[in-house]
């Protein structure tokens, strides 16, 4: 049986969307002035965190400089800081930041993945390029045996989660709940015999974080209404 493991394996050699390896390939080579240094990742990049998690949190995509850079999702660019020091707070996350791949940071109870897992350019994914990518999220949702809250990170997330819950066997609801921060729906596991429990949160962006679109307080309150569901998963 495959192991999450064997799986993260897959995805780092992972050769099906010709267009992002190129485009990786090329940030990679041409860096960014500030990263010059830096010996960027330059591959696809596979979910990281605690194997035992209860809580799954799913983004869009690496960024170009970022988690492509660093080669841990969501870590070394202001969306990845902002998401480390929320769940440092409710005691998802050891450290407060997330910078690099040997920062000494370590998850709790938490697993963060993505839906694509190429940075694409402009952060949009082509169809193709997502629907390539979803079986890798949706043997994640099966691999990942405990988890029983899913937390996704923007619209392109929400979407994706519920397709790969989908592609799983979950008999979803129809309509299926539309994206909006907070969102809040809950299916029966689609291999489990239990509820699995779906939250929307804006992606911690830098365009939604500057603007006001979303606060730490409402990145808080998402994250504390996870970890009140969790607590009664105890019960």
């Amino acid at each position: 049986m495959t192991t999450i493991y064997q799986l993260n394996s897959r995805i780092i050699h992972c050769q099906r969307c010709p267009r992002l390896a190129r485009y990786i390939s090329e940030v990679s080579a041409a860096k960014k002035r500030a990263f010059s240094a830096w010996d960027y990742w330059g591959k696809p990049l596979p979910g990281y965190g605690d194997t035992q998690a209860r809580l799954l949190i799913v983004g869009l995509a690496p960024a170009a400089h970022g988690a492509n850079r660093t080669g841990r999702m969501f870590t070394g660019d202001s969306s990845g800081e902002f998401l480390a020091q929320t769940m440092h707070l409710h005691g998802f996350a050891e450290k407060p930041y997330s910078r690099n791949r040997d920062d000494g940071q370590e998850l709790h109870d938490a697993y963060v993945t993505a839906v694509v897992r190429c940075a694409p350019p402009e952060n949009k994914p082509l169809p193709m390029e997502k629907r390539n990518c979803l079986p890798y999220l949706a043997e994640e949702i099966r691999l990942l045996k405990k988890v029983c809250v899913i937390l996704s990170l923007g619209k392109f997330a929400w979407n994706g989660t519920w397709e790969a819950l989908a592609n799983l066997g979950a008999n979803l609801p129809h309509p299926r709940g539309a994206f909006g921060h907070g969102v809040e729906s809950h299916i029966r596991h689609p291999l489990r015999d239990r509820e699995i429990h779906l939250l929307a949160s804006y992606h911690p962006s830098r365009q939604n974080t500057n603007t006001g679109r979303l606060t730490p307080a409402m990145f808080q309150g998402v994250f504390a209404r996870a970890s009140e569901i969790l607590r009664h998963e105890e019960e």
